[in-house]
């Protein structure tokens, strides 16, 4: 057993600061990996095209495929990684991807595919490896939320250092994700020896949250077959949220160019720090309901609620009463109250309102993994046969049918959780 530190005995013995350190350090590692997988997004490409098609879609499709292999691979590795070995398995994903944008920046576009899909493959595990330093613990509905919506903050924040980085300091398209990157090495390093620090979670953690170990494919089975129909609702529900918030995220900037309304630098971080705050104000205080089940049920309404909030806001915005800032900005508000709840607080209160052994995390990927599978095949669908439908139309009908879907998937998934509910070991 590896001795530990006196710094990791005094963050056991003091509540507070190991709150306050484990939020601030995985938030911070997981906004540093978002600079090595978004900033592209803000290049268009413009008149660059490979084999008849846009070279911006062939670039996501790259990036989304490999990360979708991650996002599989991650079921079986992220569910089955020994505490001892995040931290290197996290170095080594990061030095994986940029090496891809490497690869972006220095072949030429046939090549670049290939370095997208490196850059993919490793990055779509990150999120368990950090979230597993957090579940399984009292306050896992604060720490989870704190990362939760790092990616919403990460998100407008790396396109916006993006952006600066092309044009303050003239750096093309190709070469500015890799720039962008090497920005946030720093203070991903020192969010990664933070968060090596944190203690395992405490016997009273264990009590209330149930305990939190490596899965293997027996334990995934068992857990699959004891809550199938409910998780299978709840994961198209996921997929739906998956597929608007990537077109929404990945395409903000077309979508205005095709509005005539082309982004300035600081709009994508305007844009997501009102939504990250939102989500931050709406969804802090559930931290204090003890009762699994009652936190359960407000997280399904509040999800129905985020939902709607799309399909409200686009409706307005076609009816012309929302400027684009705003349309986007609700949206996104929406988009993320449902969202976040997914990657990490919801599954984990499932585990201990039914009393099941298992990991949040593991749940989380098959979620992703279905959600970002979809996401792939709509993109591909977008090359070999909608070819003429606008970015704008396709997240407009993403968002019409999230909003329609989303709630009767929500009230069969509560129904049927209703029996795990009786049958609680």
């Amino acid at each position: 057993m590896n001795p530990v530190s006196p710094f990791t005995r005094w963050l056991a013995q003091s509540p507070v600061a190991f709150t306050l350190l484990a939020s601030a350090s995985a938030f911070g590692a997981y906004t540093c990996m978002y600079a090595f997988r978004r900033p592209f997004t803000v290049g268009t490409f413009a008149g660059e095209e490979l084999w008849g098609f846009k070279l911006k879609v062939l670039l996501v499709v790259a990036q989304m495929l490999g990360y979708v292999l991650s996002k599989f691979t991650g079921i079986k590795f992220v569910s089955e990684a020994k505490p001892g070995t995040r931290i290197v398995m996290i170095i080594v994903l990061h030095a994986i991807a940029w090496l891809g944008l490497l690869m972006l920046a220095t072949l030429p576009p046939p090549f670049a595919l290939v370095g997208m899909l490196l850059n993919g493959l490793p990055l779509g595990m990150i999120w368990g490896l950090v979230f597993s330093f957090l579940e399984g613990r009292r306050v896992t509905e604060f720490l989870g939320l704190g990362l939760s919506v790092s990616f919403i903050f990460a998100s407008g924040w790396v396109k916006s250092v993006g952006s600066l980085v092309m044009q303050s300091w003239g750096v093309g398209e190709f070469w500015m994700p890799a720039v962008t990157a090497a920005l946030f090495v720093p203070p991903l390093a020192l969010c990664l020896v933070l968060m090596n620090q944190l203690p395992p979670p405490n016997e009273r953690d264990i009590a209330e949250r149930t305990k939190r170990e490596p899965m293997d494919r027996a334990a995934r089975r068992r857990l699959l077959g004891e809550l199938g129909v409910p998780l299978t609702l709840l994961v198209g529900i996921y997929v739906l949220l998956s597929v608007y918030r990537d077109l929404r995220d990945t395409f903000m900037a077309d979508v205005l160019k095709e509005l005539g309304q082309p982004a300035q630098p600081g709009l994508f971080a305007q844009v997501e720090t009102f939504a990250g705050l939102g989500v931050l104000v709406a969804l802090a205080g559930l931290w204090f309901i003890r009762d699994h089940w009652r936190a359960l049920g407000t997280y399904h309404v509040i999800i129905a609620v985020g939902t709607s909030l799309v399909g409200l806001a686009s409706w307005l915005f076609r009816q012309g009463h929302l400027t684009s800032f705003w349309w986007l900005a609700l949206t996104g508000l929406g988009v993320y109250l449902a969202y976040v709840p997914f990657n990490s607080i919801l599954f984990d209160r499932l585990l201990a309102a039914t009393r099941r052994v298992g990991t949040a995390s593991f749940l989380i990927y098959v979620a992703d993994a279905s959600g970002y599978a979809a996401s792939v095949a709509l993109y591909l669908g977008r090359l070999f046969g909608l070819k003429d439908v606008s970015w704008t139309q396709l997240t407009w009908n993403a968002a019409w049918a999230l909003t329609w879907l989303a709630p009767i998937l929500l009230g069969a998934a509560w129904i049927t959780l209703g029996r795990h509910r009786r049958t609680a070991p």
